[in-house]
């Protein structure tokens, strides 16, 4: 969802409420900071993704337009890697020099976040691309990476220190 003008329904513990929005996340009276597209700024409650695309989505939408020309004899998991590298590489262009930048980028312009929302995107869809075709469900991957990092950083030993599990004393 790049730009609307058109009503959203959100949902927040049970209760509905509406918003309008604008192209990309322009502050628009009523809208949700959690909805704001490309980094808006909003207030302190969390930012979400919108439901749609899926990364299996996203998925079959790439697989569709490599497809479309021809272009799986170049996308083996070498060549994905090293592109998603590069792609990387152009996200942290986009930070360097700033020094810190605070979370929604409160001090960016609406180009810079476009800008942003490409290459994440670029990221995105070349690790959705490597995940395939190394055959990795990426998803039910993430469930069984997350379950490990609780066991290796439990809450109650690790809140707010920022050290490697290596380094806690049991």
């Amino acid at each position: 969802m790049m730009a609307t003008n058109e009503t959203e329904v959100c949902t927040r513990n049970g209760d509905e409420e509406k918003h309008s929005s604008k192209v990309n996340g322009a502050a628009a009276e009523g809208l949700s900071p959690s909805r704001l597209q490309n980094g808006g700024a909003g207030t302190a409650s969390r930012f979400t993704f919108s439901p749609q695309p899926t990364m299996e989505d996203i998925r079959r939408m790439q697989a569709e337009f490599t497809d479309e020309r021809d272009w799986n004899q170049f996308h083996q998991p070498r060549n994905l890697l090293l592109a998603m590298v590069g792609e990387v590489g152009e996200v942290s262009e986009l930070f360097q020099w700033r020094g810190e930048v605070a979370e929604g980028l409160p001090n960016w312009t609406e180009a810079e976040r476009e800008q942003l929302a490409h290459e994440l995107s670029d990221v995105l869809i070349y690790l959705l691309e490597l995940a395939e075709k190394c055959h990795v469900d990426l998803p039910q991957a993430v469930l069984r990476k997350m379950a490990l990092n609780r066991l290796k950083y439990p809450a109650s030993k690790v809140h707010g220190s920022a050290k490697k599990y290596t380094e806690y004393q049991d």
